[in-house]
């Protein structure tokens, strides 16, 4: 017997030993915890809408990537609005910062875009996560993407003042000064500020901007956001 077969011959005879007892082995990489790693199991569902979507149709190449929570899912009017812009939409209602980096490499890594432009914050706010984690957040997506893309650029949309969620105001400026000053500090990683122009003369979310829900974006919402977003698409 050579030394190789006396290595393997205990561990082929526990492996034998375990398909006889009906154990199966250990999974290939664990699913995600629910809630530190991702907000919802449900994300599943949409990653294998977009898989199939990619299997009809092929999105191409470094195109402009809009990923992030339902203000990005509902922009039905996303390609009109950029037509000299190639876009790809893979906006999931209800995410936060941190699915976007867990599924980094099913809807953005695999389609090599030249620009992500993210908006996710205030879903996180609402479910109770800090200005503080938002920014640890945002500083975990950067680097998640630029592991596999290390040359791609982001442009960050500002947590949006909406009426139904007007008590957040506060922590969407603390967490939106984190954020901007966190892409003031790094390479081709831009801060959209979407925030300020959303407000009235008294400070408050503006509410010709919304539809009656007064939290997603109405046409005219979704008008200004084509403007403020248009400059740093070039």
């Amino acid at each position: 017997m050579t030394l190789l077969t006396r290595r393997l011959s205990p561990l082929l005879l526990l492996l034998g030993l375990a398909a006889c007892a009906g154990i199966a082995p250990p999974p290939a990489s664990a699913p995600p915890e629910i809630p530190r790693q991702v907000s919802s199991p449900d994300w599943e569902q949409d990653m294998r809408r977009f898989a199939a979507e990619d299997a009809r149709t092929p999105p191409p190449r470094g195109a402009v990537l809009f990923i992030g929570s339902s203000s990005i899912r509902l922009w039905d009017t996303l390609a009109e609005d950029f037509p000299a812009t190639e876009v790809i939409n893979r906006g999931f209602g209800g995410s936060e910062i941190r699915d976007s980096t867990w599924y980094a490499d099913r809807i953005v890594v695999p389609y090599r875009p030249r620009l992500i432009v993210l908006y996710a914050g205030d879903n996180d706010l609402n479910s109770g996560r800090a200005p503080e984690q938002l920014h640890r957040d945002f500083v975990a997506f950067v680097e998640r993407v630029r592991k596999d893309l290390p040359g791609v650029r982001i442009a960050y949309i500002a947590s949006k003042p909406s009426p139904s969620r007007a008590h957040l105001l506060d922590a969407q400026r603390r967490a939106n000064a984190l954020i901007r000053d966190e892409a003031a500090r790094r390479r081709g990683v831009e801060f959209i500020d979407v925030f300020t122009p959303m407000l009235d003369a008294a400070g408050q979310p503006r509410e010709d901007l919304f539809i009656e829900d007064r939290l997603h974006l109405n046409r005219q919402g979704y008008e200004l956001w084509r403007e403020l977003i248009a400059p740093y698409l070039r």
